[in-house]
């Protein structure tokens, strides 16, 4: 990507206010999904399923094992990947869909690999690969693909997910 078209990016962000005022909390947070999607290269479908089994897009979702936030990151991975505010919804957006891109790169597009590490940690996942069972991990693993798959027939149709 050319540096002008970088800078671009990170200066209009996600959608903001508009002449119509601020957008409501789930509009501004599917705008923050699709627009780091595309930044980092990730299934936007993908990155929306992932929230939706997460958080159910709630910003405020706090897991027992500590993970918060609309894509649940745990402390580790928010500092791993720069996210400040786990609570914020662009911080922990922008955290979460750089951490797919980069489990994407990892397991070389196996999204049944990189969905394990989402919820499992990377190093349970490249140790033992789809050889790691666990009812939590198949139980995220097929719900995260049920919601893609919906959401990938509803883009290929031409609607709206």
């Amino acid at each position: 990507m050319r540096w002008g078209v970088l800078l671009l990016l990170v200066l209009v962000g996600c959608p903001g206010a508009s002449a119509q005022g601020p957008p409501a909390p789930r509009e501004y947070a599917a705008g923050c999904a699709e627009y780091y999607a595309h930044v980092y290269r990730v299934p936007i479908e993908l990155v929306e399923s992932v929230i939706d089994v997460e958080s159910n897009w709630n910003p405020y979702a706090v897991s027992p094992k500590g993970a918060v936030g609309l894509m649940q990151l745990m402390p580790g991975t928010a500092f791993e990947f720069g996210v400040r505010n786990r609570f914020q919804v662009e911080d922990n957006v922008r955290g979460g869909v750089a951490y797919l891109a980069w489990l994407i790169q990892l397991f070389r597009g196996d999204l049944r690999l990189v969905m394990g590490a989402y919820v499992a940690g990377q190093d349970r996942m490249l140790s033992r690969g789809l050889a790691y069972s666990s009812s939590e991990v198949y139980e995220y693993v097929s719900n995260v693909a049920r919601q893609y798959r919906w959401r990938r027939s509803e883009t290929m149709r031409g609607g709206k997910s």
